[in-house]
C-alpha cells in the first residue's frame, strides 16, 4: 500500500509533515509493503501547476493520505478518486505512519474537514 503524508522537506521518513496538505513542498510517499520511501514535489495548481493535489497522488498510485487536515472540496474529490484519508498525522512520517499502523488515526469524514482556505 502507498501511502502520501504532506511534508516539509526531502528527509524520508524524519520529514516532518506540513501543516497545510494542499500547499505542502512536497509529498513523502511510504510503500507498507516493500519499506520503500520517495519523496515528489507538489507540482499541484496550489503550486503553480495544473492539476489539483488529490490527481497529482493519484497519478503516483497512492492509495491513503494521510494529513493534519484538509477541506471537504480535497476531501470529496479524494473519496471520488478512491485514495482513503485519514487526518491527525503529527511530528513525522516515523510518527505519522505508527501512529496509523496502530490505528490511532481515523478516517476523515465531512464532519471534520476544515471549512476555512476557502475550500
Amino acid at each position: 500500500m502507498r501511502i502520501a503524508i504532506p511534508t516539509e522537506r526531502s528527509k524520508g521518513m524524519d520529514a516532518v509533515v506540513a501543516q497545510h496538505f494542499g500547499s505542502a513542498p512536497m509529498y513523502t510517499i511510504y510503500d507498507t509493503d516493500s519499506g520503500d520511501v520517495e519523496t515528489i514535489d507538489n507540482t499541484s495548481r496550489h503550486m503553480g501547476g495544473t492539476l489539483l493535489p488529490p490527481q497529482l497522488l493519484q497519478q503516483f498510485d497512492v492509495e491513503v493520505l494521510i494529513c493534519r487536515g484538509l477541506g471537504k472540496r480535497a476531501l470529496a474529490m479524494f473519496n471520488d478518486i478512491g485514495i482513503e484519508v485519514y487526518t491527525g498525522a503529527r511530528d513525522t512520517v516515523r510518527d505519522t505512519v505508527a501512529l496509523w499502523k496502530e490505528g490511532g488515526l481515523s478516517p476523515a469524514s465531512m464532519d471534520d474537514a476544515c471549512s476555512g482556505h476557502n475550500h
